[in-house]
């Protein structure tokens, strides 16, 4: 059973998907759950099947008393770094929250200050506290439905399946294909780098 929350103030949870990914965006999420909340099915989104987490996702919005999910697109992370646009992912769901936090956990062990909000990065939070979890769960949920939508108009690369990750068929769709407006530019596309083909 994952801890409820680190503190008795309102917190919100923050998490993102994608990092690794070398197509689409970044994708974060933020979380206040009740006090007294119990989802025993909660746990890493990385641990649970598709099923699960889209079931979860229902229940995580049902129960939430604030939720929100952003995107930062593939040419602003080639521009901030991943890491950087990954926190502004997270800033950005924070500040849409119709509630603001008094407190805010985050998944890892990198975070920038959001408006002097007190927080604490947990390595592995989103298997630790069930604010992380939904939000991880929402955030991975978020980007998998656009990823699919993607796919509509660019099959070759197979991110219905693969979800932009640098799987051996997103890699060999590279290499015979080119790149796409989608792809991360200033991620290694190939083993080798060489100039890329862009449409």
């Amino acid at each position: 059973m994952l801890k409820r929350q680190l503190t008795t103030l309102v917190e919100a949870g923050t998490d993102e998907a994608g990092r690794g990914c070398l197509a689409g965006p970044v994708t974060a999420a933020a979380v206040i759950f009740p006090r007294d909340i119990c989802i025993p099915k909660l746990n890493d989104s990385k641990k649970l099947t598709e099923n699960q987490r889209n079931d979860l996702r229902k229940e995580i919005e049902l129960k939430a008393i604030a939720f929100s999910v952003e995107h930062v697109m593939q040419n602003e992370i080639d521009k901030l770094n991943i890491l950087n646009a990954s926190i502004k992912a997270m800033h950005k769901a924070l500040g849409k929250l119709s509630i603001c936090p008094e407190f805010i956990s985050v998944d890892g062990n990198k975070f920038k200050s959001f408006k002097k909000i007190p927080y604490k990065c947990i390595i592995k939070g989103d298997a630790k506290f069930q604010n992380i979890a939904a939000a991880s769960i929402l955030a991975k949920t978020y980007r998998d439905e656009y990823m699919k939508l993607i796919h509509q108009k660019f099959k070759n690369y197979c991110w219905a399946s693969n979800k932009g990750y640098p799987t051996k068929k997103h890699r060999e769709a590279i290499k015979k294909h080119g790149i796409t407006k989608y792809h991360r530019k200033s991620f290694n596309l190939f083993s080798n780098q060489i100039k890329l083909k862009l449409f």
